[in-house]
C-alpha cells in the first residue's frame, strides 16, 4: 500500500550536503502506538531518541509515551538532537525542549549544542543545559574528536583520528551508538569517548551512512593502526 520509505544524500564540491526524504507518504511514515509498541517501551530500561524521528507524526506520539514508560520504570534516556533542515518543518519545538531537558545524556553535534541551551556561548551553553537537569553531555567536533561534559563540572577532551573522510554521512550516528552501548556496559566517560571517537572516525572512510559499523574487537584494530590528531 506505501513505498518504502528513502532518503537520498548530495553532496556538494564544497563538503556539504543536501538530503531528499520520502518518509511521510511511505510506510515508515505509517507508524502509529499500537498495543505491542506500548509492551516494549513498558519494557524498556532505557530510551534512546534521534530528534529526526520527531518529523513523523507517529513516531512523536511513541517517544512521548516511551519516555514516561521508561522513567516510570526508573530507566534512563539519552538524546541525540540530530534534526535535518530538511525535516525540521515537522519537528516538534515543544517535546525536542522536553527532551533535552529529560535528558540523562545529551548528544550534540556542533551548534546543535548551542540551539540545545538557546545561547550563543559553549561554556554558557554547557552551564544552562546542566542547570536543567542534563546529566552528561557528549559534544561531537568531527575531525577534532569529542568532548564529555558531567554534571560535576568535569571536562574530557578526546581528540580525533586522522583518516581519509570518503563520506561522513552516518559518522555522528555511529560515534552515539557505540558511546551510549559502551556506557551502558559500564566503561568508563574517557574510554567510552575514545571507542566513539574510533568508530565515527573508522565510518567515514566508506561510503554510505552504515558501511563503517563495527564491533569493538575491530575498533581495537582499527585504533591499533591508526594516528590520532594532536
Amino acid at each position: 500500500r506505501y513505498p518504502t520509505g528513502s532518503a537520498f544524500v548530495r553532496y556538494r564540491p564544497d563538503g556539504g550536503r543536501d538530503f531528499v526524504y520520502n518518509i511521510a507518504e511511505s510506510a515508515a511514515g505509517q507508524i502509529r502506538l499500537t498495543p505491542e509498541a506500548r509492551r516494549l517501551a513498558d519494557g524498556a530500561g532505557h530510551l534512546h531518541v534521534m530528534g529526526s524521528t520527531l518529523s513523523v507524526a507517529g513516531l512523536k506520539e511513541i517517544v512521548a509515551y516511551a519516555v514516561k514508560a521508561v522513567r516510570a520504570r526508573g530507566g534512563s534516556t539519552s538524546f541525540d538532537p540530530n534534526v535535518r533542515k530538511e525535516l525540521i518543518d515537522g519537528a516538534d519545538g515543544a517535546l525536542l525542549s522536553a527532551l533535552v531537558d529529560d535528558a540523562d545524556l545529551l548528544l550534540p553535534s556542533g551548534d546543535e549544542l548551542l540551539a540545545a541551551a538557546g545561547v550563543n556561548d559553549e561554556k554558557e551553553a554547557v552551564a544552562a543545559l546542566i542547570a536543567r537537569g542534563v546529566g552528561e553531555i557528549v559534544l561531537k567536533r568531527g575531525a577534532a574528536g569529542s568532548t564529555r561534559f558531567g554534571a560535576d563540572g568535569s571536562r574530557i577532551d578526546c581528540a580525533g583520528f586522522l583518516v581519509e573522510e570518503v563520506d561522513p554521512t552516518g559518522a555522528g550516528d555511529c560515534f552515539g551508538a557505540t558511546y551510549l552501548t559502551c556506557r551502558r556496559k559500564g566503561m568508563e566517560p574517557a574510554k567510552a569517548l575514545f571507542y566513539a571517537n574510533a568508530a565515527g572516525a573508522r565510518n567515514v572512510t566508506r561510503r554510505g551512512p552504515m558501511e563503517g559499523l563495527a564491533g569493538l574487537d575491530v575498533l581495537d584494530d582499527f585504533i591499533a593502526g591508526t594516528a590520532r590528531a594532536t
